[in-house]
């Protein structure tokens, strides 16, 4: 058995609702991915507002979470001060809201309302947090979601994530259902989509997440095939809490509004 198998084996995902209490000690090393698609106005499922994601890793800090990478977790190489307990982020599909530049008076900078510039002042203002989340991303996918739809800087924005201690996780080229497209055509897309990002990073991705994993199950050649590409670890879309013992290639997520709420709850007027 691999060291990720045996690290992933380990892994139960503990959620709660909005407004949860204060979090009882995590004996069981259970750790809550959350997952997030989209950031702007206004809130809808798939979409958070910037005003609300910071109200959410206000939240998280409170409660006594701290940020982890996907890879730390697999690999089980977790070390974080006692008392607090780690949660891993993950976006999908490259959206723009996730990493987006701006001009500001002719310098050229990360804008403070996406996610990335979210995470890098909340980073700032509480070091002990962390720096931490993995983006899935699409590099051969149709506007707006093709590496977070800036071409000139696509490479420039691969590169600051991985050199400001964040992770690239593969989503397929084109976002394509792996459960209905014929197995040589996903073989063929995984293939590409490996291969632009390990040029793009000098390194392979291991991380892999389902596109339309909410709307359909993760079946076994859904599975077979991404184990075949040769990622490690795989996380579906939404899906709960993971019990037992989890399918390193189908790990659940929880998503935004279901563990913090709705812009109603958060009293958010973006709704």
């Amino acid at each position: 058995m691999s060291a990720v198998r045996r690290a992933v084996l380990a892994l139960v995902l503990s959620a709660g609702p909005a407004g949860a209490q204060a979090l009882a000690p995590n004996e069981l090393g259970r750790v809550m991915i959350l997952e997030y698609h989209r950031l702007a106005e206004p809130e809808n499922r798939w979409t958070r507002t910037p005003a609300n994601f910071r109200h959410d890793l206000e939240t998280l800090y409170a409660k006594g979470y701290r940020l982890i990478g996907l890879n730390e977790l697999i690999d089980g190489q977790i070390a974080l001060p006692m008392g607090t307990t780690p949660v891993v982020l993950t976006f999908d599909d490259s959206s723009p809201g996730q990493f987006r530049y701006i001009d500001k008076d002719g310098q050229l900078v990360i804008d403070p309302d996406c996610a990335v510039g979210i995470l890098d002042a909340f980073a700032e203002a509480h070091p002990d947090f962390g720096r931490k989340a993995t983006f899935y991303v699409l590099p051969g996918a149709s506007k707006p979601n093709r590496l977070f739809n800036q071409p000139e800087y696509e490479a420039q924005k691969l590169q600051y994530l991985v050199s400001h201690g964040f992770e690239i996780g593969n989503h397929t080229d084109t976002y394509i259902d792996l459960g209905t497209a014929d197995p040589d055509t996903v073989r063929a897309e995984l293939a590409l989509s490996k291969r632009k990002l390990h040029d793009a990073l000098g390194k392979p991705a291991r991380l892999f997440a389902y596109p339309f994993g909410g709307r359909t199950n993760i079946s076994t050649r859904s599975r077979e095939l991404v184990r075949e590409a040769g990622f490690e670890c795989c996380v579906a879309c939404y899906g709960g809490v993971n019990s037992g013992t989890p399918d390193p290639f189908n790990l659940n997520r929880i998503g935004m509004a279901e563990w913090f709420g709705t812009p109603d709850q958060l009293g958010s007027s973006s709704a």
